[in-house]
């Protein structure tokens, strides 16, 4: 069985799915007449001034997007960022850049459907995402496609986001402190139940404090391990830069990595990390207090620029600078050693970061499943879908997780399928209504 999934997943990431989605990216991007590049400043005005939103929703947009952040900001950026270096070469980063500059496109486009094509169930709440507007933007000749979504979205999460992120936890505590992994399962299920059990209110509450928090921690230690190390910091760009067009040579540990190495693992975990175009973030910002689809859709942007561009950069930046990437180490060891190198007691911050992000990864993921669950059976699936999703977290903690997460891989590119089909056929309403709010001058270069 896993050789065949290992086989289906490789066909599921290869070289024709990274191919539709910066393909999507780029074409949303054009389309938009870099409306994504152009309005960042403005996007963070929003943000930073406090944009409480006006309209009808669950909440407010700031805890809209750090609900979304929470899901996204995991140990993909400490050991994925790592992963992908060790394979692909420090040109990686170069490419995981890239997927996210295209991807803050995708990003917009699916907040703004999101909210545009949303609906209330039957409780109050607000549901919304790639499942409501396939069946309520293109119809219901494509209602198959949105159920599919919502089919694989219900149950992806138990793999990536749910019992692979306990047993990361229960690991790194395991190695560091010889926490047993059952301890570790049953306080993360606790304390996971007593956030996702008060719906979504409470998980945007929780978001909104531990989020902001961990993510200008983990960069304040990184720009101090760069700062240390600052003036290494050109010919580190450049191994970059050169390493994503030429390679990179074989030195220690380190086993080299050619040109396609670096674009494979680097557009690979850039998505992982960001999850542009998998259709998972929209479920968040659809939830949010607004009536400007527009609006929500520039904060949502803002997620990928924050996950990637920031978080992921600063992991791979103190990569290069402390030179461990020749250790011949991976993943978060490789990362818990370049902090190490550097400041006492730095494998701690990445055992912390480990512990926080993929805590607020189960959280925010929750709240995607359930409201996939609702989207297939009404809001009769709630309370079950949350009993389950708790009750998996001290089975991942203890558990040898090799196939869950070869499987729950390739249910995150069956999800980024019918998501991505969604995104082309609805471009021209994203069009329309971004043309709307900005009076037509970002759209003049436009195809």
């Amino acid at each position: 069985m896993e050789a065949v999934i290992t086989e289906i997943n490789g066909w599921a990431w290869g070289v024709p799915m990274q191919v539709l989605l910066l393909g999507t990216g780029m074409f949303l991007t054009l389309g938009l007449g870099f409306l994504t590049w152009k309005r960042l400043g403005f996007a963070f005005r929003l943000l930073l001034g406090g944009f409480k939103g006006e309209g009808e929703g669950d909440i407010p947009p700031f805890r809209a997007l750090m609900t979304s952040l929470s899901a996204t900001i995991g140990t993909g950026n400490i050991a994925g960022v790592a992963t992908a270096m060790t394979l692909g070469g420090p040109g990686a980063l170069f490419w995981m850049w890239l997927t996210a500059l295209f991807g803050m496109a995708m990003k917009y486009a699916e907040a703004v459907l999101a909210v545009r094509y949303r609906e209330q169930d039957d409780q109050g709440g607000y549901s919304g995402g790639p499942m409501y507007y396939i069946r309520n933007g293109l119809g219901p000749r494509y209602a198959l496609l949105g159920s599919a979504f919502a089919l694989f979205g219900s149950m992806a999460g138990f793999g990536l986001a749910n019992t692979v992120q306990s047993n990361s936890v229960a690991q790194v505590l395991g190695d560091q402190f010889h926490i047993h992994w059952a301890l570790t399962g049953v306080v993360l299920m606790l304390v996971v139940g007593a956030v996702i059990l008060g719906g979504i209110q409470r998980i945007a509450a929780t978001a909104s404090a531990v989020v902001p928090a961990m993510a200008i921690a983990y960069v304040l230690m990184s720009v101090i391990v760069i700062a240390l190390n600052i003036e290494q910091v050109p010919s580190a760009l450049a191994a970059i830069i050169d390493g994503a067009f030429n390679g990179a040579s074989a030195a220690g540990g380190f086993a080299g990595a050619t040109v396609w190495a670096a674009i494979r693992f680097g557009v690979a975990r850039g998505i992982f990390s960001n999850e542009a175009g998998l259709g998972s973030a929209p479920i968040a910002h659809a939830a949010a207090k607004t009536s400007q689809p527009v609006e929500q859709g520039l904060v949502a942007m803002l997620g990928t620029f924050i996950d990637t561009l920031v978080v992921c950069t600063m992991t791979g930046l103190v990569i290069m600078l402390t030179g461990v990437l020749e250790s011949g180490i991976s993943g978060a060891s490789l990362t818990a050693s370049a902090f190490g190198s550097t400041l006492p007691g730095g494998e701690l911050v990445v055992t912390l970061g480990v512990v926080l992000f993929a805590t607020t990864t189960m959280i925010g993921w929750s709240f995607y499943g359930e409201r996939c669950v609702v989207y297939l059976v009404g809001t009769r699936g709630i309370l079950p879908f949350r009993v389950l999703w708790v009750l998996a977290i001290p089975v991942g903690a203890g558990t040898d997780l090799g196939l869950i997460w070869l499987i729950a891989d390739t249910l995150n590119a069956f999800m980024a399928i019918p998501n991505l089909i969604a995104l082309l056929l609805l471009s021209p309403v994203v069009f329309q209504l971004s043309r709307a709010y900005f009076g037509g001058a970002e759209f003049k270069q436009s195809p």
